[in-house]
């Protein structure tokens, strides 16, 4: 069951700000910026065991993505599959979904906002409509806006704001018409994933 109360409450559980309500996160506005302690905490902080830590970020990877469980242990699996060190497959594996993919363009504040726009059909994936947040783009393919999206209000508002936004190396985008092509995969250090990968591969590894 997918995770429906206020977001805030999850960067409060890890301590960390997650950026899951995007600009909104900069701002004196948000909930770890306001209140730095943990929820639930309060008086002297026991020690976390290692078990915890690895708990921890394995739920910060979780909560920044935006998955389930389950999601997220058969992307882990996919991971272990996948040739080379399984934490950078991971980082790598999470980059490249659509919704991610979306969200690093700057097309969403957000990646929930993103996941919105792939399942109402507004993205299209190599000129064909994808509306699976969960999947992976590859080298070469090109992302734009369905035509008749492009008439919306939220599009014209966004040809304006997304002139101030950035793009990771591994993307292009074309700023007058919101075609953007991945020109290559990403490395781990470009995916800003913001969780330590060792401890979740040390945490599944239980």
């Amino acid at each position: 069951m997918r995770y429906t109360a206020s977001v805030c409450k999850l960067c409060r559980r890890v301590n960390v700000k997650l950026m899951l309500k995007g600009s909104r996160c900069l701002t004196p506005k948000c909930a770890v910026g306001r209140r730095r302690k943990v929820m639930g905490g309060g008086g002297r902080r026991r020690r976390v065991s290692d078990r915890g830590l690895q708990l921890l970020e394995k739920q910060k990877a979780r909560y920044t993505f935006g998955l389930m469980e389950r999601q997220f242990r058969q992307s882990f699996a996919r991971a272990e599959k996948q040739p080379g060190i399984t934490g950078d497959n991971l980082k790598v594996l999470l980059a490249r979904r659509l919704d991610n993919v979306v969200q690093s363009l700057g097309f969403a504040d957000s990646r929930a906002q993103a996941r919105q726009l792939v399942l109402h059909g507004h993205i299209l994936v190599n000129g064909h409509k994808l509306d699976i947040a969960s999947s992976l783009v590859k080298e070469g393919d090109t992302i734009r806006w369905r035509e008749s999206s492009t008439k919306t209000e939220y599009y014209k508002q966004l040809l304006e704001s997304i002139q101030a936004k950035s793009v990771p190396t591994w993307l292009t985008l074309n700023r007058e018409t919101l075609v953007a092509q991945v020109v290559s995969l990403p490395v781990p250090d470009e995916t800003g994933a913001m969780f330590d990968s060792k401890a979740v591969v040390e945490y599944y590894s239980r």
